[in-house]
């Protein structure tokens, strides 16, 4: 057998791998995510990181406070890392035809993504803080809005396309 079958196999095996699931798989899905609903008001979200192993290395608290003035919205963010650290962030919104797009003090550029049903899946880069110097990671961020009330938040962190880390958390509105 020749290389050249073998490499392209192995090439699509490891592209389809790679690939990550559409949001419109979700468009059928209740209830409907609105980020304009679910994040307005006061909520709390409890999360976990991974390492890329699925070690857990750190977990953290978070309140918010989200307001929005027609497709604009403000989320600020104020982190409790159970190390001590604290962290806050404040994230500018905007509903457009195609999605959602946001930027924050730390993301590179801006955050793009789409929802559909009870999901949105958005994608950017982020400036953090590893071994005392910043570092740009890519977050494949994916939610899910489980009931009007709780919306879960699962997160891929890579760099160079490896996949470096993960976050996991839980995001509940207060109001």
């Amino acid at each position: 057998m020749s290389w050249k079958p073998l490499f392209f196999i192995v090439a699509l095996i490891f592209l389809s791998a790679c690939s990550s699931p559409n949001v419109e798989q979700y468009s059928n899905n209740a209830p409907k995510l609105e980020l304009s609903d679910f994040f307005n008001g006061d909520l709390v979200a409890h999360g976990i990181v991974l390492d890329r192993s699925g070690d857990l290395t750190r977990s953290f608290t978070v309140k918010l406070k989200g307001t929005w003035q027609g497709n604009k919205g403000k989320l600020e963010e104020w982190f409790i890392y159970n190390d001590g650290e604290k962290q806050e962030r404040t994230w500018y919104l905007e509903k457009t035809a195609q999605g959602y797009n946001g930027t924050a003090q730390d993301v590179i550029g801006t955050a793009q993504g789409s929802s559909a049903g009870n999901a949105l899946f958005w994608q950017y880069q982020l400036a953090i803080e590893y071994q005392g110097r910043t570092i740009n990671v890519t977050l494949d961020d994916w939610m899910y809005l489980v009931d009007e009330q709780v919306l879960i938040n699962k997160t891929d962190i890579s760099k160079f396309g490896f996949k470096v880390g993960e976050v996991v958390l839980s995001i509940r509105k207060l109001n």
